[in-house]
């Protein structure tokens, strides 16, 4: 093991969850230093941020992130609803979901904060998933990726990011962790990292006071972590080391009772949204249609749901998937008839329409909910899409320039907003847009060239070719220092 990796890799303290279900663990296990001052040690804030964003750079370049609107929205205002109830209310944080079966959620510096899809739909109620948030929150406020870097001298930022990421890669797909590893100079993927049970404790404990403070169930974070260790009671051999070493203890899931059993209990009803949005990740995870329907009908003919529209909602998402446009519609009009003020009815509706040709009445749907939820980023991005898919590229390009200013790190929005300014005939702004959505994604050198290209296009005026040079500018800067990680 190469000497300088041998001296930061105890110390990289990639805050992950490591709850049993986790594909390819890597045996992750972070040896943090004594739990002390939380004021964030040697790391300031901007320098955490910093990690951070090239941290989810890399994740972007190298891990499936999905991208659909709703969920991410859902997921965004939960975690929000957390945060805004944690010790540390002025903390930034950006939520987001890996499309992966794998039951798994970890945190990053600058509050990056990832959970999987399989993790959403193992949950069994909106205070379990929250749960998890919350003790990713704890992470992040408690600075215990910070403290681990007060007893020594640190790497370059990016090449602490470019290793956390490769961490976080290796517990998702081992191959890609070693070769991440591999790109950073990290040396031997094999090399072991271990949690300290009292950073989990700790997270664990401020996890239930920011769930009460949320009001949400704070006895959902032990019932969790012990239906999934009663879980890999049957899984033999197949479970990751990690959890044959490191479990979730019994000790563990006592001490959160203990301590959930401290609040006074009170009935706690899921949202709707939550139980939508684990309906609609079960129709995303379905790669046939026709066995997503099936399942949907089964279970609405048996009673077999915990919610009864979310299971209808599914149903007629997975007949959308399956050109079923008729029988879609029929479905997702009963659901309006019983709430029509519902936007994510009213989305699936306008997507059905337009699907099925009747552009209209699709695109009617988009612009009445626009007046009732103005600045809406699932609808404003759908919109976007649906503008574009009918030709009516102009209107998309209005839209979507108005939204980016306050959605600048969103990789789709670019994308999108990339092909509107194409259409319209506006090359240099398309490029440029292009570009953002390549560095967002971690492919600088990819938008360095569009950026190159932007400057060469004559239908850029004086202040626009300005704007190119100096993002040009730093993306150069951004390249080097690439090259030399």
């Amino acid at each position: 093991m190469k000497p300088f990796l041998k001296q930061w890799l105890p110390r990289l303290a990639f805050i992950a969850l490591c709850v049993p279900g986790v594909a390819a663990q890597a045996a992750l296990n972070l040896e943090l230093p004594e739990i002390g001052d939380a004021s964030g040690g040697t790391i300031s804030p901007i320098e955490e941020r910093r990690i951070g964003e090239e941290f989810m750079r890399q994740v972007r370049q190298q891990l499936k992130i999905i991208d659909d609107p709703e969920i991410n929205e859902y997921v965004q205002s939960l975690g929000y609803r957390l945060a805004a109830n944690s010790d540390n209310q002025s903390q930034d944080f950006t939520f987001f979901i890996i499309d992966d079966p794998a039951i798994n959620a970890f945190a990053a510096p600058g509050g990056f904060i990832g959970i999987n899809s399989g993790l959403i739909l193992a949950s069994e109620s909106e205070s379990e998933l929250a749960s998890v948030l919350a003790h990713e929150i704890a992470h992040i406020t408690q600075h215990h990726l910070a403290r681990a870097f007060e007893k020594g001298g640190k790497l370059g930022l990016m090449s602490v990011a470019g290793m956390i990421a490769a961490i976080l890669v290796g517990t998702q797909n081992s191959e890609l962790g070693q070769a991440a590893l591999a790109a950073t100079q990290a040396g031997s993927a094999q090399a072991q990292i271990n949690f300290t049970r009292g950073n989990e404790e700790e997270a664990d404990r401020i996890g239930i006071k920011t769930l009460a403070r949320a009001d949400f169930d704070t006895r959902s974070m032990a019932s969790f972590f012990e239906r999934l260790q009663k879980s890999m009671r049957f899984a033999g051999a197949s479970v990751p080391e990690f959890l044959r070493t490191h479990p979730v203890t019994t000790s563990r899931i006592a001490d959160s009772r203990n301590r959930a059993e401290q609040f006074p209990y009170r009935q706690i009803v899921d949202s709707q949204i939550y139980h939508l949005v684990r309906a609609k990740l079960r129709v995303l995870n379905e790669p046939n249609p026709k066995q997503a329907i099936s399942r949907f009908a089964q279970n609405l003919k048996q009673g077999q749901y915990r919610n009864e529209k979310a299971e209808q909602y599914g149903y007629a998402l997975a007949l959308l998937s399956n050109r079923d446009y008729d029988a879609a519609r029929t479905q997702m009009s009963e659901l309006l008839t019983k709430d029509s003020d519902s936007l994510p009815y009213q989305l699936a509706l306008a997507r059905i329409e337009i699907a099925s040709g009747n552009t209209g009445k699709g695109l009617d749907i988009y612009t009445g909910a626009l007046k009732l939820y103005p600045g809406n980023h699932p609808l404003t991005m759908l919109y976007g899409r649906a503008l574009l898919q009918t030709g009516q590229a102009a209107q998309a390009r209005v839209l979507l320039q108005k939204h980016v200013r306050q959605h600048a790190a969103n990789p789709e929005l670019y994308k999108i907003l990339a092909e509107a300014e194409g259409q319209t005939g506006h090359k240099a702004a398309g490029h440029q847009a292009l570009a953002e959505y390549y560095y967002l994604n971690g492919h600088t050198g990819a938008a360095v060239e569009q950026l190159e290209i932007a400057l060469r296009t004559p239908d850029s005026d004086f202040y626009q070719s300005s704007q190119i040079e100096d993002r040009l500018a730093q993306l150069k800067d951004q390249l080097k220092l690439e090259t030399k990680r």
